[in-house]
């Protein structure tokens, strides 16, 4: 028995989750009975238009007593959803648990005790991810982008489960962004972070094409400087295009063959107005690109992220 207050969150995002709520909840409840002095279970109803009050009735009042149901107005993004969850937490421990793990509750004091090691932060992390060839190669594109124009350190195979102590959750509150993805926020916070790997491989959760592009963007836009660098690739591009169709359009002028050898007559004025074009497309990408640092610095600026977190402080 952990002298300790763990919080449980998770989030109702349709009828499958509430067909697996008696059984989730009572199995999460002999967990936390058994292993910590005090717990709360606080489901997020993100499901617009079900009600989840029909599963948990026939439930002991043992087991309702410490459940907060959580119905919001309208369906939101489901990482929005977890936060209302967070910002309810009260214990010193907080586990976001997934309903795919409704039947693996013991997972729950597996991750407070690696926790309990002196990490911050468990998580789940799969051995695998089930997809198509389509949103393979697009998870393997984003990831290369996240690695690659960012200092975040995200697990392509994580799960959304996970432990979080109660100095990391603060932390974690305190960005309140609107554009949110989680796993990029879990590594700005920081703090001493884990895996512990399960069998249960990441699969499609059904969200469309669409809505994975979307949040995608969001993840790029808000946590990258992939776009900025992109522009400025564009830029050294244009340089390039520009100097060879000059020198392209001087040849012809004097010489009448172009640089693939082939014979042109030359047409006055032609040359003039293609290293005029060439020239401007050069400056118009220039403009471009400067215009994308600048609104690149202001986007970081009203984001209000703290500039550091201290993650404690130590007496001799």
């Amino acid at each position: 028995m952990h002298n300790c207050f763990i919080s449980v969150v998770s989030v109702i995002e349709g009828q499958d989750d509430i067909k697996k709520l008696i059984e989730f909840l009572a199995g999460l409840h002999q967990v936390l009975v058994s292993n910590f002095s005090d717990h709360e279970i606080i489901l997020v109803n993100n499901s617009h238009g079900l009600s989840p009050d029909v599963a948990i009735s026939p439930l002991s009042q043992e087991i309702k007593q410490n459940i907060f149901l959580l119905n919001l107005s309208s369906s939101v993004n489901k990482n929005h959803a977890m936060v209302a969850g967070l910002d309810r937490s009260n214990g010193d421990y907080t586990v976001i648990f997934e309903f795919d793990f409704y039947q693996m509750p013991h997972l729950v004091t597996q991750l407070f005790e690696e926790s309990f090691k002196g990490n911050d932060m468990v998580y789940l992390r799969a051995k695998s991810r089930q997809s198509n060839i389509r949103f393979k190669l697009f998870y393997k594109l984003f990831y290369w982008i996240l690695r690659n124009y960012s200092n975040l350190k995200v697990d392509d195979r994580a799960h959304d489960s996970r432990i979080i102590s109660r100095r990391a959750l603060n932390s974690l509150l305190r960005l309140r962004e609107n554009l949110r993805y989680m796993k990029a926020i879990y590594s700005i916070v920081g703090y001493r972070t884990t895996s512990l790997e399960v069998d249960l491989p990441l699969a499609h959760d059904g969200t469309g094409f669409g809505e994975k592009f979307s949040t995608s963007l969001v993840a790029i836009t808000s946590f990258t400087n992939f776009l900025r660098a992109l522009l400025g690739w564009i830029f050294l591009g244009a340089i390039l295009i520009m100097l060879v169709v000059t020198y392209n359009a001087v040849k012809v002028k004097f010489t009448n063959v172009d640089i693939f050898g082939e014979y042109h007559a030359v047409v006055p004025g032609w040359t003039f107005l293609v290293v005029l074009s060439s020239v401007f497309f050069a400056i118009t990408c220039l403009i471009l690109y400067i215009m994308s640092i600048y609104l690149s610095n202001i986007y970081e600026e009203i984001k209000h992220r703290p500039m550091y977190i201290i993650e404690s402080v130590k007496r001799f």
